[in-house]
């Protein structure tokens, strides 16, 4: 890989220890802004609307800008504002710089991702994106504990500090190491269209159900192992990092296994979700039972959900500026919602096991849904939207069913179709 692409790594790193810190947060921000833990939770939700109003809209304004001039822009945005949250003392104020630390998130996010895949070859765009992902893992394996540190020996304010100060480095990286080249620059409307196709829509949407059963389940991780599985207070930071080792394991072999086996991510991965959350709420009370499950949740939640971006990115590969913009936007859809469920659960009297067993019915209602992933149309395995979607070469595979050719049709085109033809098509 790139070394440019670990450069964004780390400024990703930075933006993902910002999105997660809350969660070993909110019980100290909560007493100190004077809100209840459920109401403090929804500053997660403000971040993720941020980043689902922010990731399209963003990259559609940054689409005409040097790729490097639009890093710089956001991820300076983005570290201004946490200054801003660090010194406030308001609960609104502070909802509002999350929004706008989102809205630079997202901006950042959806360039970077497209500067990622135009870094790497056509059929390595699963390695591009867990490479990238790798940041936000490593947030939480490191990051997100070290915030929870912080706050506990200084207050949730020296979280923020902190990633200001991570902010920093990362600036001057991009500044020196990302080459100043212009972006796609394309029309917005023949992407939108792209954007709009069942197959694509269909796993976005999983996506989102996965995403959200992840941040409902983390985001209310510390009241559960507090309250519920009897840790003390100093053991939040230890499991947040176990839950980020998890992510990291499951970022990183899902990286390699997503441009040539998703089927075996997508499917198994799903359902072991689906079981382990569902486990996670039963045996909440077992403190031996819940770190390896919080460290296997860790692993599946963004193990599928990386996998699932890169799907999007082959299945939308004709919507280069916003293919990547609309996986993250659906990932923080989930990101959204999972948290508000959770905790108006968990306010309504439903014990802190709540927001994980809600976390079980997204994950629930995902594999639902992505059984329409793997339905067979007119008893022809080769036009399912499996075929399209999870093939070793996808990408192509989907470029060839959009045509409305017969997968095997241009095997006289040049290139990379005419390899995808070479390995489908009967002799």
């Amino acid at each position: 890989m790139p070394f440019a692409l670990y450069v964004l790594a780390l400024a990703v790193f930075a933006q993902g220890t910002s999105e997660f810190m809350l969660s070993g947060l909110l019980p100290d921000l909560a007493r100190d802004t004077g809100v209840p833990i459920g109401t403090a939770g929804t500053l997660t939700s403000a971040f993720a609307a941020g980043m689902v109003v922010g990731a399209p809209l963003m990259a559609v304004l940054a689409r005409r800008w040097p790729r490097r001039r639009a890093l710089l822009l956001f991820l300076g945005a983005f570290l201004a504002v946490h200054v801003a949250g660090a010194l406030t003392s308001d609960f609104a104020v502070l909802l509002g710089t999350r929004v706008v630390a989102a809205l630079a998130n997202a901006g950042f996010l959806a360039v970077a991702v497209a500067a990622a895949v135009a870094m790497v070859r056509p059929d390595a765009k699963g390695r591009a994106t867990a490479t990238l992902l790798g940041g936000v893992t490593l947030a939480c394996v490191a990051g997100v504990p070290a915030g929870a540190l912080l706050g506990r020996l200084w207050g949730w304010r020296a979280a923020f500090w902190a990633v200001a100060l991570l902010s920093a480095p990362a600036l001057a990286a991009i500044l020196t190491s990302v080459p100043d080249e212009p972006s796609a620059g394309t029309s917005v409307r023949p992407e939108l269209r792209v954007l709009r196709r069942p197959d694509v829509l269909l796993v976005l949407a999983v996506g989102a159900l996965v995403n959200g059963a992840t941040f409902c389940a983390f985001t209310y991780l510390a009241p559960l192992v507090t309250e519920v599985a009897g840790f003390g207070d100093g053991w939040v930071p230890v499991l947040l990092a176990v839950f980020g080792l998890g992510s990291f394991a499951g970022v990183t072999a899902s990286g390699r296994l997503a441009d040539t086996r998703p089927r075996t991510v997508l499917a198994g991965g799903g359902l072991a979700l689906v079981a382990g959350w569902a486990a996670l709420a039963a045996f909440a009370d077992v403190p031996a039972l819940v770190v390896p499950l919080v460290f296997a949740q860790g692993a599946l939640g963004f193990g599928v959900g990386s996998t699932l971006i890169a799907r999007a990115l082959y299945a939308a590969s004709d919507a280069p500026t916003l293919a990547g913009a609309f996986a993250t936007a659906a990932l923080n859809v989930g990101a959204v919602v999972g948290p508000v469920l959770g905790g108006l659960a968990m306010d309504g009297d439903l014990g802190y096991r709540a927001p994980v067993w809600v976390s079980t019915a997204l994950a629930a209602s995902a594999v639902v849904l992505g059984v329409r992933l793997v339905t067979v149309r007119g008893g022809r395995a080769d036009t399912s939207l499996l075929g399209r979607l999870t093939s070793g070469r996808g990408a192509r595979a989907v470029s060839a069913a959009r045509r409305g050719a017969d997968p095997c049709s241009p095997c006289s085109a040049s290139g990379s179709d005419a390899c995808e033809c070479a390995s489908t098509c009967p002799d």
